[in-house]
């Protein structure tokens, strides 16, 4: 089976948090798993494809329900074998990719990675933001603003833990849901006409180039790099039935979660279709346009109110997770790890910046037109992302008795060559009507060159695994073969730092630190005071809470005296952080012994990560203690 003993993991904060092997039965063991498609399912149903969908029903009816149904049945295909990769070798996409491809092509596809991310979470912004002025009245350029502050929430439900961030995320799949069933109610369509739609057929070729749109815009490329992680946040057995059941389950969440998406995207159609094309208005294309009617057409004030809710918190969702997937991107190309506030302000910048750029210089009648070029920019990616999966989920050196099958392999090639197809085609056209046509010719070589260097890096990544066969030395195989005898040099640390915070958990700090250095070794007792004067003044401080800090500091100092030990007592001022790392590296330290209190909420926002950045700077062991 796949060894677990893996040198990094993915999302290693919630890795393996929820535990499906305590005993659990039935229904109880299936509600374990279930939860990662639902953050997957948001990607589907956020606001860069509502616009497709609103095309496609007010300018040909029905007719086209048939396209979203083959892409929900090619995004289950793909979510599953994304699924399977992480499940099985317990490895995210990123990755694989980093551990199967040369670091010059990796480096390429993490820049198309974040690009990708950001043009998905421009579309959530703009999104949010219309869906806001939709509500509000409040002007675009406030509502993209606004959107920055969702970085506090995000924090928040990453503190409070996996299970209730999937809570949170099916409440507001539950919100869309409710909503445009709501609406189909209120417009009540005609289920013989809708049945129909169901049956393929293409009415003209502007028709196909709408179903282009669809199709291209149902599988995102951060949802394969999201769902190779998420699956990983449940602790389950690695024998062969252990994942066997993680793979049915799994398989059965996608289904649910996946099936909502379509029926929400169908209702989208469904509801141009009727308030649209039945009544004439076939050149309803944007979301805007399809609010401002809904009132005069449906006779109800519920609907829009309905539908602009359902924008919101279709893009609040879609932002948390695409989050997420920059988080996994940065963290398995290249082994790095940001603060989590640094990370989302970074995500969320790269998309605001462009959208008040463009409202400001152009106004709000071009943020469409912006919509629209995020989509382009996540169909160049999308290639980027599948032909690499399907590599790694066929290959039975790695994936072993779980490798595809060959049925589903041709499949999965022919869903990827299609969706490549697909998605070329909507460049192609993208470039023929607006770069073509301007008789540029600095744009025109530009565009033959990117379109040159793509067709070359998917060129590559798409022969290298069938070329190069042999893997890098530090790929975990499924049956690793013993290489050499172990030598183990047993390290004997004779001065230890324990940073102490004056609270009931030094007891359990200098504990742990005793067992680790025992009678022998000299210890640095360390406390940072924090105090107003203590920030301006330093070491010159002298205020009460100093005075105080030094005589507990001494009273350590004098029990462990008491008990044999050697002990130092040092005070540090102002910064916890640069105070802790400039006193156990001046006193030559050679372990650091800090508690961790988890996941605390609100009070782990106030004082920062100081655990991450204080072994992040020091170049010895640090020891953590959960508190």
């Amino acid at each position: 089976m796949p060894n677990k003993s893996l040198p990094d993991q993915s999302l290693s904060e919630v890795h393996g948090s929820v535990d499906t092997t305590s005993g659990r039965k039935g229904w109880r063991k299936l509600f374990s798993f279930l939860g990662p498609a639902y953050l997957i399912s948001v990607g589907y149903m956020d606001p860069g494809n509502w616009a497709t969908d609103l095309q496609g029903g007010s300018k040909f009816g029905y007719s086209l329900i048939w396209v979203l149904l083959m892409s929900n049945l090619m995004a289950l295909l793909l979510q599953g074998l994304s699924a399977r990769l992480g499940i099985v070798r317990g490895r995210d996409l990123a990755q694989a990719n980093r551990e199967a491809y040369p670091k010059p092509v990796n480096f390429l596809l993490y820049l198309l990675a974040e690009i990708a991310i950001a043009a998905c979470d421009l579309a959530e912004v703009l999104g949010m933001a219309i869906g806001i002025k939709l509500l509000t009245g409040l002007p675009l350029i406030w509502g993209v603003s606004i959107t920055v502050f969702d970085t506090f929430l995000l924090l928040f439900l990453q503190r409070l833990g996996m299970r209730k961030m999937e809570a949170f995320i099916i409440g507001l799949v539950a919100v869309v849901s409710i909503s445009f069933l709501i609406e189909i109610l209120l417009v009540k369509p005609n289920m013989a006409e809708v049945a129909r739609g169901l049956i393929p057929g293409m009415p003209n070729a502007e028709a196909l180039y709408i179903a282009i749109g669809i199709i291209g815009a149902t599988v995102m490329p951060h949802n394969l790099y999201l769902h190779s992680a998420l699956v990983q946040t449940r602790k389950i057995n690695r024998d062969e039935q252990g994942i066997k059941q993680a793979l049915r389950f799994n398989r059965i969440d996608s289904t649910i979660a996946l099936n909502i998406a379509f029926l929400v995207n169908a209702a989208i159609l469904i509801l141009a279709a009727t308030a649209f094309y039945k009544t004439g208005n076939t050149h309803v294309g944007e979301i805007e346009q399809a609010h401002e009617l809904l009132h005069p057409l449906l006779g109800s004030a519920l609907a829009p109110k309905l539908f602009a809710i359902a924008l919101i918190a279709a893009g609040q969702s879609s932002t948390i997770t695409g989050t997420l997937a920059g988080q996994i991107v940065m963290e398995g190309y290249l082994s790095l790890r940001i603060n989590p506030w640094a990370r989302r302000l970074l995500t969320r910048l790269l998309a605001i910046v462009p959208a008040v750029m463009v409202i400001v210089i152009y106004g709000e009648q071009k943020v469409d037109a912006l919509l629209i070029f995020s989509q382009v920019i996540l169909s160049l990616q999308l290639g980027f992302a599948i032909v690499p999966l399907i590599h790694f989920v066929s290959d039975k050196k790695t994936m072993g008795i779980f490798a595809i099958k060959p049925i589903t392999r041709i499949a999965a090639w022919c869903i990827a060559a299609v969706l490549v197809f697909l998605n070329v085609k909507m460049l192609v056209n993208q470039a023929m009507e607006n770069v073509f046509p301007s008789g540029d010719a600095v744009k025109i070589i530009t565009v033959i060159l990117v379109a040159l260097f793509f067709t070359l890096l998917l060129g590559y990544i798409l022969f290298y695994p069938f070329i190069v066969r042999q893997k890098r030395a530090k790929l975990a195989s499924l049956h690793p073969v013993p290489q050499h005898t172990l030598k183990l040099s047993i390290p004997q640390f004779n001065s230890i730092a324990v940073a102490l915070d004056f609270s009931k958990d030094d007891e359990k700090l200098l504990a742990h630190a005793l067992a680790q250095g025992g009678p022998t070794a000299n210890y640095l007792l360390i406390h940072i005071v924090e105090s107003a004067s203590a920030r301006i003044l330093g070491r010159e401080s002298d205020d009460f809470e100093t005075n105080k800090d030094r005589e507990q500091l001494a009273h350590y100092v004098t029990q462990l005296s008491d008990k044999g030990y050697r002990v130092k007592g040092l005070l540090g001022y102002n910064d916890r952080i640069r105070e802790i790392v400039r006193l156990v590296t001046e006193n030559k330290a050679d372990m650091l012994v800090i508690g961790a209190h988890g996941h605390s909420g609100i009070k782990d926002m106030l004082y920062g990560e100081t655990v991450n950045s204080v072994r992040h700077e020091l170049k010895i062991p640090v020891l953590i203690i959960s508190l």
